[in-house]
């Protein structure tokens, strides 16, 4: 009897221990993160512009073109509560006119940086050998994380040089986590207005450079073991943004790699806080308990 309540025994822990394994795996594999972030971008834009590379990750992965931004529509509440899983009611972030010392509503908590806890934050706390990097297009977004948490931050100028810059340093540093901020959509948008064909012309911009984040990661080995996600802060109407329209509001959210659904449109609603737990998740982090948003477990295969 002992004999074979020690069998049963030895049995459970293997297939328990397999399991484990099994649910671990897609983390495992796992070895970058890549963010992509095109400040204005559309669904519109990404439907109506030629897109080749947006629509070969939305046929590689998971996505969806009525992903929510918060309100108001403006670009500093929405980077903030994509990087910060969160609400602007929560995280603090109310304008573009924020800043850590300057405020109108006080976060619910207050992380090592000073203001509210984003993914960089806890991503050094809970593994502070992880290397991370932020790229960014548009000198509003450096106001927005723990700069001295994360290991390289560039305050490039031009989307080209953000993309390129960030690529060579991928290349040589490779990082746990990269975001990269892209701002000429933005700027088509505001000049020339959403839905002109210079407007388009700024996306089918962006979806070159996504390519050459691709192309970094084919020609480096890195492609089959990194999550690349491809989504915006707002989309627009008219040349501008800030209001409460579903062209305002609505925002593609693509993600493509290891453990990730091939060729999946998402069902579920997805809001952009949502984007860091969906990275808490990946990256194996324990999400904060102030953070309200969770993770987009319908991309996942597993």
């Amino acid at each position: 009897m002992k004999r074979l309540t020690n069998i049963l025994l030895m049995a459970w822990l293997f297939a328990s221990a397999m399991a484990a394994r099994a649910a671990d795996a897609p983390s495992r594999q796992v070895r970058h993160v890549i963010v992509v972030g095109c400040d204005g971008m559309s669904p519109d834009g990404v439907r109506n512009a030629n897109t080749p590379v947006m629509d070969r990750l939305m046929r590689d992965g998971a996505y969806t073109l009525h992903a929510r931004a918060v309100m108001p529509t403006s670009s500093s509440p929405n980077w903030a509560s994509m990087i910060m899983g969160a609400s602007p009611e929560e995280h603090g972030v109310t304008s573009n006119d924020w800043r850590p010392d300057k405020f109108e509503i006080a976060p619910t908590v207050v992380g090592p940086g000073g203001i509210f806890p984003t993914v960089f934050a806890v991503l050094r706390e809970q593994r502070p050998r992880a290397v991370s990097g932020v790229f960014y297009d548009w000198s509003g977004f450096g106001r927005l994380f723990e700069r001295e948490l994360v290991t390289r931050t560039e305050d490039s100028v031009g989307p080209t040089n953000a993309v390129r810059h960030a690529m060579n340093w991928f290349r040589e540093a490779r990082p746990e986590l990269l975001f990269i901020h892209l701002d000429h959509v933005d700027h088509a948008g505001h000049e020339f207005g959403h839905g002109t064909p210079e407007y388009y012309a700024a996306v089918e911009v962006a979806d070159s450079l996504i390519g050459e984040v691709v192309a970094g990661l084919e020609t480096s080995g890195n492609l089959d073991s990194t999550i690349l996600l491809v989504t915006a802060d707002h989309g627009g109407v008219g040349k501008g943004h800030g209001g409460a329209t579903m062209a305002e509001m609505e925002i593609p959210w693509i993600i493509r790699g290891p453990g990730i659904r091939r060729g999946y449109e998402i069902q579920t609603p997805v809001n952009t806080s949502d984007t860091a737990s969906t990275l808490a998740r990946v990256l194996n982090l324990k999400p904060p308990v102030a953070w309200s948003a969770r993770p987009v477990n319908e991309a996942f295969s597993e």
